[in-house]
């Protein structure tokens, strides 16, 4: 029986310590400050694509974070400035060669930047840890939704009607997409069809559709089109990291979290208590701030050529 031993070798557990120390000095020598929150809260994301993982405690219940944002936006909300959190993050029923229950994930917050600057950010902090492993430049790229989207699929998302992407969605996978909303479709058809034709290197996508803005601002593009100030990263056509323009209207905020209320309702999926917290700290003013989220165990696999997230930490989930 050797299920008890590491999923990881020595050399790994090194250098895995080694990127935890380097994204800790990236952020000290720009005096971001690093901020320790909960794991475990009263309430969770909304979000009917992410499922939380239920935690009973001794007197009451709660969930495991799926991220540090809502307690870190209360931070934001008291003026503590740029800030980041280097932990542990959970999500209920992913497990695979990317995914596991269990995940580190890296968010910081940029006040008084916007989501071009933070992209900026990204890239010299990925560039300077992929200058370390290798000797070629790190090629990065920007791109829109819309072009990315274009070229791969040969239709605008923006502009597309439900019905056309509902049909591509079943003809990419199977006859149960036939009913599904605007943004799943997107999704799938993103990660299905899109992804795989990324350029290599390091790309962003900003400038997502308005229904899949999230936690993301709004505006216009230059098409006149709504988009979401929102932005995705890739490295060599992996999804390591998501990034917004915050959202920092409390009634809009308000508006989200009932609608998605109202779509876990009709696709049956558990309640969620909304994070009155939060919307007590939106009300109280949240700075304007730019902010993302890095798996932290992607870009090690990423750096290290790993073909599976078991191999990057100590214990996944099977060895657990």
């Amino acid at each position: 029986m050797t299920d008890w031993q590491p999923g990881t070798n020595r050399a790994m557990l090194q250098r895995r310590a080694e990127l935890l120390s380097a994204l800790r000095h990236f952020f000290l020598e720009r005096s971001v400050m690093e901020v320790d929150v909960p794991s475990l809260g009263r309430s969770t994301v909304t979000d009917s694509n992410i499922e939380s993982i239920y935690a009973g405690t001794f007197r009451n219940s709660g969930y495991l974070q799926t991220s540090p944002e809502y307690f870190m936006k209360r931070l934001l909300a008291t003026g503590a400035g740029d800030i980041y959190c280097l932990g542990k993050a959970f999500r209920q029923g992913e497990l695979g060669s990317r995914h596991n229950p269990e995940f580190s994930l890296l968010e910081w917050y940029r006040c008084g930047w916007d989501e071009y600057q933070l992209m900026n950010e990204v890239a010299e902090l990925i560039s300077q840890l992929h200058a370390k492993k290798s000797s070629q430049s790190l090629v990065i790229t920007q791109r829109s939704y819309a072009d990315c989207f274009i070229e791969a699929v040969g239709v605008d998302p923006h502009s597309a009607e439900l019905g056309q992407l509902q049909e591509m969605a079943v003809a990419a996978a199977s006859a149960s997409w036939a009913d599904e909303t605007r943004a799943n479709c997107l999704d799938l058809l993103f990660s299905q069809l899109v992804e795989p034709q990324l350029p290599l290197g390091l790309v962003f996508v900003h400038q997502y559709p308005a229904c899949q803005s999230a936690l993301a601002q709004l505006d216009s593009n230059t098409q006149g089109q709504l988009i979401s100030r929102r932005f995705e990263v890739f490295l060599n056509r992996m999804e390591l990291a998501n990034g917004y323009l915050e959202l920092t209207d409390s009634a809009e905020q308000r508006e989200r979290f009932a609608a998605d209320i109202k779509q876990r309702k009709l696709t049956g999926k558990a309640p969620i208590p909304i994070d009155q917290h939060l919307l007590a700290a939106l009300d109280q003013g949240l700075p304007s701030c730019a902010g993302v989220a890095l798996g932290v165990d992607r870009l090690l696999m990423q750096l290290e050529g790993a073909d599976s997230i078991a191999k990057v930490m100590p214990f996944s989930w099977d060895r657990c």
